[in-house]
């Protein structure tokens, strides 16, 4: 009788360009912590850019041969961060007039597709890590509702800088639970 180790985001060996994803998010938000006066539309044009990449590596996911029960999740995932990342890049005055809603919705959506792995994956032995990860997913989405709504820049400048660093860091998380485990 076959072991089957069955992931909610499914199994595969291009497990590393999740991780690459994962690490050049988390150098983005460092250098915008470091100098964020450069600028709020380089931001939002930057966080862009690496939401279409997402997107398109999501699609990958989705759409590859091993993929888990949690493919649809990648699915919509993808077209989603495609369709936020295709609008911030095409007008820099539309990204910077809407950045922290578009960056909300993204956030919320990853919170509950977290806790919904989460509560899939109870018979795992970290499976409260995800948990943990989806509330604050959620909370960081709410903060950028918060900042879009009074308009404050610093506010959305700080939150930027720890979305980049702390997603990046969700998304490695993820793509080691990707990684194909050795019969």
């Amino acid at each position: 009788m076959k072991n089957f180790n069955l992931s909610f985001w499914g199994r595969t060996r291009y497990w590393w360009v999740v991780l690459t994803v994962g690490i050049l998010m988390v150098i983005c938000g460092f250098a915008y912590w470091i100098w964020p006066v450069s600028g709020f539309a380089i931001a939002s044009q930057l966080f862009g850019w690496l939401l279409v990449l997402a997107g398109i590596v999501q699609l990958c996911v989705a759409a590859g041969p091993n993929h888990g029960r949690g493919w649809g999740w990648w699915l919509a995932g993808g077209i989603i961060d495609m369709f936020i990342g295709f609008m911030l890049v095409r007008s820099v005055v539309l990204s910077e007039a809407v950045f922290p809603y578009f960056i909300a919705i993204i956030f919320l959506y990853w919170g509950i597709s977290a806790i919904i792995s989460s509560v899939s994956q109870r018979d795992r032995r970290y499976w409260w890590l995800y948990l943990i990860n989806g509330i604050l997913l959620m909370i960081i989405g709410f903060f950028f509702i918060e900042a879009g709504w009074v308009q404050d820049m610093m506010m959305t400048s700080f939150l930027t800088s720890l979305a980049f660093i702390y997603w990046g860091f969700s998304i490695a998380m993820v793509s080691y639970d990707m990684k194909p485990t050795r019969n």
